[in-house]
């Protein structure tokens, strides 16, 4: 048989009516049926979900194979499933709420065939619910992982190419009750041959379950925790301490501990605060440095300094700081290359907070003004200096050259 372009793996649970708009996505793409194959694993459903991807595949003319099994708890078993299945030369995981623009396949396809790429970011916009932006900036063959927004989308609905995943023996972790998506994800990114980006066609249209059924709307924060710590672990196991570490460690600390120490938690019991922090303790004792502090906005890194610290006095402090819209000061350090934020407690003896945390390390936000550190803003005025100065140099010498003649 013919080797398939595509394997589009559908992981379905109680998928209707959703299911029946993703379907019709596949059999409209441009690639064409005889470059695609799906692979759909209904997982457990009783809503008539089983019973429409077999009558699906029974007309259409995309080969499709169906698998129904009981009930696994969560995406990854179907997802591993159907992965075990595919032949195409890449795989795509194709969430059975959404659905692709017509053209997503055949893009990305020549991308990664003209890029030599191992996974390929279509765009992705939401439908009645949110989608990462910061990353459809551009369209590029190729980016650098360590130097772009990528990082900030590792859901599943990406193109991979399966000699990766074969050669790697990448599965999705199926006792991560949330975040498994992440790890798979951020691995291939680390250990494939590069990441394309798709921006300038809508690839991916990611939906909002009117029923609220949508899988990460659910969990505990028990279940975050653990998503957290796989992730770090990941990290250190892949990549060695220095700048790039540095840098792919912002992603578990910004999107996973902060969401867990945000203005929320003022309403959640003491017991539930504490447990987060006991939660919380062995991780930022073990990851937690200055290299990645500094990569950091001064009020999430102060919230993170704060959970560092085990002090929740602290951290509820700064969060009712934060909720009233109060701005800090800007206090410039004595020799005036430094600047910081006066958040509550900054230079507060007692609170042992030093000053670095409340230093600006990266372009910040104080009110709707953008604040940069004095040595970068010194570069930015010095280059636009020497800029205005050649120019006035190039006009001088063009208007010489025109009175000469």
């Amino acid at each position: 048989m013919q080797i398939p372009d595509v394997t589009v793996i559908v992981g379905a649970y109680e998928a209707m009516p959703y299911l029946v708009r993703c379907l019709e996505s596949v059999e409209s793409q441009t690639i064409g049926a005889d470059r695609i194959e799906i692979v759909a694993v209904d997982d457990g459903s009783t809503d008539g979900t089983g019973e429409y991807l077999e009558e699906f595949a029974a007309r259409s003319a995309v080969p499709m194979r169906v698998v129904r099994q009981a009930n696994s708890g969560g995406p990854s078993g179907p997802r591993n499933v159907g992965l075990g299945m595919a032949r195409g030369r890449y795989v795509f995981f194709l969430d059975a709420d959404d659905y692709f623009g017509d053209e997503a396949l055949e893009r990305m396809v020549a991308t990664a065939d003209g890029a030599g790429t191992d996974v390929v970011l279509g765009k992705v916009v939401g439908v009645n619910r949110g989608a990462p932006q910061s990353m459809w900036s551009a369209t590029k063959d190729r980016v650098d992982v360590y130097n772009s927004k990528v990082i900030y989308t590792l859901s599943a609905q990406k193109l991979f190419r399966r000699e990766l995943l074969e050669r790697l023996a990448l599965r999705f972790d199926e006792d991560l009750r949330t975040g498994e998506d992440a790890l798979f994800t951020l691995e291939a990114y680390l250990r494939g041959a590069g990441v394309s980006v798709i921006s300038d066609y809508v690839c991916y249209y990611l939906v909002g379950r009117d029923d609220g059924k949508h899988v990460t709307k659910s969990g505990t924060y028990e279940w975050r925790f653990d998503s957290m710590r796989a992730m770090m672990e990941l990290i250190h196991r892949l990549e060695p301490a220095g700048p790039k570490r540095d840098f792919l460690m912002i992603r578990p600390f910004t999107v996973g501990m902060l969401q867990q120490f945000g203005p929320g938690v003022l309403k959640e019991s003491p017991e539930v605060r504490r447990h987060k922090m006991e939660l919380a303790a062995p991780l930022m004792d073990a990851y937690w440095n200055e290299g990645v502090a500094r990569l950091i906005k001064v009020a999430e890194r102060l919230r993170l300094a704060c959970v560092a610290k085990g002090r929740t006095d602290l951290l509820a402090d700064h969060l009712e700081f934060v909720r009233a819209k109060t701005l800090p000061d800007v206090v410039r350090s004595r020799r005036g290359d430094k600047l910081y934020l006066a958040y509550p407690h900054f230079r507060d003896r007692s609170a042992g907070l030093p000053d670095s945390v409340f230093e600006v390390t990266v372009p910040d936000w104080h009110g709707d003004k953008r604040i940069e550190r004095p040595a970068a803003a010194a570069r930015r005025a010095s280059l636009s200096r020497r800029v205005a100065r050649r120019m006035r140099r190039d006009v001088r010498r063009l208007k010489s050259r025109l009175s000469a003649g």
